[in-house]
């Protein structure tokens, strides 16, 4: 799987046309990047400290959406996400299995990985690894000391104790990310459900989706808001989880990592900052306030996407609710897991169950079903490359519109099955009557559309990706529907030989031909075979 941009760096006419909502702002606002016909987003990825589920890979699915319609809008995107491969947790449960902290982490990063690909999820243009950054933290903590923002703690002789703190009291701009202010209106229905769901600087209590960094709750602070930059190690932690510093030995505190790394690689500003709608305090909160600290514009947009539910809870392992992605993948093709988790808007709650499988499923069978009646109507598919170069301003008006107004999922998947149904009064049109080549043009351009509309979602029926990353579970699913869509053709084929109308049985052999698919005649009726 590749990440094809456009071999040119001039965006769409559509594109001007794009409004995204700022989390900051809480409002939809006309999205313009900061070097025309670019993009530069960054997305906090995994902490890898075990296995992924749902909940985790709603956030990558969102951010992916989000990336292809820009590309389809024409913008060269520069997409960095990130691995968080130290922390408390890593530590404790590597020691808790007899592990190394690294050993760990590799382990469940690369389980992430397989994650990602198995649902279509385009890699990154880079992923660095938090402990692959520790001179750029330790730069941009001394950036933030010099500049009068942060302090280190002193031990009991007077020396860095390796614990340093963002001074939030010296920085009267902090909250401007979560902070609500009192009778100020949500954007939307979807932007009150995240203000209350959604962690705030206005929350009290403990914040049982997303705890703190434990090291935030030192008593030494100056402050209760003061944050960890730098944290001095506990007795347990290994000698291979510490780092000498200016500061004293330790290791970075959880918000400096994407701070250092996001600037290391999209320079002091950038377009877009997403995550899950987790992150948003305290870790988007504090980014913002050191980013801003150390003089840099940071991000210019923030995004964040809804979170997977069971019953109304955060998938969370903390609350025992997790559902693994292999056990999901177990159970259904990859292709309809992704579905699930890419037909709804990035910012509406996804109620997880097995409906929600079930009528992504039956989706698939009408996509399916009306792609494969059309290639074989026509003799051929549109190839991927002609697809994948279809761009914004040759879709559908209605299409962009809902994709331009914040990813509005709903309004496009709706164009989706509009195509569709106009398909289908395409396809029983020519089964009416003799076939000229406007009808077949008509259906062709439709095709080709249809597929380019379900590939901003990662979803064209006929990408490879669909054909090799399934599970064997899965293969078996995808066989019985594709055996089903072929018997339906060679019973066609089988009546129009009965009828003497051998030009259209003819015809409907050499579409399966041209799709990869081999036929035999026996005196027992047809098989099929796919070619090899």
């Amino acid at each position: 799987m590749t990440t094809r941009q456009k071999s040119h760096d001039s965006s769409t006419s559509a594109a001007s046309n794009l409004r995204l909502y700022d989390t900051a702002s809480h409002k939809v606002e006309p999205f313009a990047p900061l070097k025309p016909g670019e993009v530069g987003i960054y997305v906090c990825g995994a902490t890898v400290q075990s296995s992924p589920h749902v909940g985790h890979i709603r956030a990558a699915v969102a951010f992916d959406v989000v990336r292809r319609w820009l590309m389809r809008l024409g913008y060269k995107v520069t997409f960095i996400r990130n691995v968080t491969d130290v922390d408390d947790k890593i530590i404790a449960k590597a020691e808790a299995a007899g592990q190394q902290w690294w050993e760990r982490a590799y382990i469940y990063e690369r389980e992430f990985t397989h994650a990602y690909d198995a649902l279509g999820v385009l890699p990154p243009t880079y992923e660095p690894r938090a402990t692959g950054h520790i001179l750029d933290m330790v730069d941009l903590i001394q950036r933030i000391i010099d500049n009068g923002h942060a302090y280190v703690l002193k031990d009991a002789d007077g020396k860095p104790s390796g614990d340093v703190y963002f001074d939030v009291a010296s920085w009267p701009e902090y909250g401007a990310l979560t902070h609500q202010e009192s009778g100020t209106l949500a954007a939307d229905d979807n932007a009150a459900v995240a203000d209350r769901m959604g962690p705030s600087i206005d929350a009290e209590g403990e914040d049982k989706y997303n705890p703190g960094d434990a090291a935030d709750s030192s008593e030494q602070k100056h402050d209760p808001r003061d944050f960890a930059l730098w944290k001095s190690p506990k007795a347990s932690d290994p000698q291979t989880a510490r780092w000498l510093t200016p500061f004293g030995t330790g290791r970075p505190g959880w918000h400096i990592e994407c701070s250092a790394m996001s600037h290391r690689y999209l320079g002091d500003s950038f377009d877009i900052h997403g995550g899950g709608l987790d992150l948003r305090f305290p870790h988007h909160e504090n980014e913002m306030a050191q980013s801003h600290a150390a003089g840099w514009g940071f991000a210019k947009h923030w995004m964040h996407s809804a979170w997977v539910t069971e019953k109304g809870e955060k998938m969370s392992k903390s609350l025992g609710n997790g559902l693994a992605v292999t056990t999901v993948l177990d159970a259904y093709p990859a292709w309809v897991v992704r579905y699930a988790l890419a037909s709804v808007q990035y910012r509406s709650m996804l109620e997880w169950s097995d409906q929600t499988l079930n009528e992504a499923a039956s989706a698939f069978d009408r996509i399916a079903n009306f792609v494969e009646r059309a290639g074989a109507a026509l003799g051929s598919q549109p190839g991927r490359d002609e697809v994948r170069d279809v761009d914004a301003d040759a879709l559908p008006h209605d299409f962009v519109a809902a994709m331009n107004e914040d990813i509005n999922v709903a309004g496009a998947m709706a164009c989706v099955f509009a195509a569709i149904r106009s398909g289908n009064t395409l396809l029983s049109q020519l089964d009416d009557r003799l076939r000229d080549e406007s009808q077949l043009d008509a259906l062709r351009e439709l095709l080709l559309q249809l597929r380019a509309m379900l590939d901003v979602f990662g979803l064209d029926p006929l990408d490879a990706q669909w054909a090799s990353g399934a599970s064997s579970e899965a293969e078996d699913a995808q066989e019985t529907v594709l055996d089903t869509l072929i018997r339906e053709q060679l019973d066609a084929r089988a009546q129009a030989r009965a009828d003497r109308d051998f030009t259209r049985a003819d015809a409907i052999r050499d579409a399966l031909n041209n799709a990869g698919v081999l036929i035999e005649d026996t005196p027992g009726g047809s098989s099929w075979s796919l070619k090899h």
